[in-house]
């Protein structure tokens, strides 16, 4: 796991996307609030899409 964060700092760095660390610590933030739920607040969005 830390050989992927790694990889990607240096391709953060390299390619200068650091617009990609603010979206991605919502998607940690957000995936960890689902997760601390049980999924329970996110079941009626999921039915309404499919």
């Amino acid at each position: 796991m830390l050989d992927f964060i790694n990889e990607f700092w240096a391709f953060l760095r390299v390619r200068k996307k650091y617009w990609l660390l603010p979206l991605l610590f919502m998607f940690i933030v957000l995936g960890g609030l689902l997760a601390l739920t049980g999924g329970r607040v996110a079941e009626p969005f999921v039915y309404n899409i499919f």
